[in-house]
């Protein structure tokens, strides 16, 4: 038998496709609620390249209290850098979505897009990995970690004592990573 060549769906996948087969249980409205979830991400993942890209470029939006505007002109303002990978090992790392440290100031802000209710552990990890890979003692520094989202700025000085145990968390759980994946070459 000759196939069907499909060369321009090499390496894609389809919503609905074998490999994620779940949604053949799915009923009308789980598949609605899925398929919008999806389109959610895909949207959010447009608008952080957009507002890294007018981070980087310097260009304002216009002074409103909209989410997207008030993130990008604040990274601006603070001189940040977007899209910011924070690294420690192969095991843990992250991508900040905007982050800067001077004057011994850490600031690490998130955009969210969506509407579900987020936390600042996120942030927080970021900031243990920054403390981690630039060699920093969280007391050492100050942090202020933001997230922009649903048109409001959500600021939180975390206690140090959060950053050092997440830091110590990922010490421990990156050893203890390393000795599973040495066993299961044995």
């Amino acid at each position: 038998m000759i196939f069907n060549t499909h060369s321009h769906f090499e390496g894609k996948h389809a919503f609905l496709s074998a490999s994620k087969y779940h949604w053949i249980n799915y009923s009308n409205d789980k598949l609605d609620n899925v398929y919008k979830t999806a389109l959610a991400a895909a949207k959010g993942t447009e608008l952080h390249e957009f507002a890294s890209q007018a981070i980087k470029l310097g260009i304002k939006l216009p002074k409103t209290q909209k989410t997207m505007n008030m993130y990008i002109n604040d990274a601006i303002g603070y001189r940040m850098k977007p899209e910011q990978i924070l690294f420690y090992s192969v095991n843990c790392f992250g991508t900040a979505d905007a982050i800067s440290f001077r004057n011994k100031q850490l600031r690490i802000h998130d955009l969210k897009t969506g509407v579900t209710p987020t936390s600042m552990k996120q942030l927080e990890v970021y900031a243990a990995l920054f403390c981690l890979e630039y060699k920093f003692k969280p007391y050492e520094i100050d942090i202020e970690l933001r997230i922009y989202q649903n048109d409001n700025v959500e600021e939180y000085i975390p206690e140090v004592d959060d950053i050092v145990h997440i830091m110590d968390k990922i010490i421990t759980f990156d050893k203890q990573i390393e000795i599973l994946k040495a066993e299961a070459m044995q």
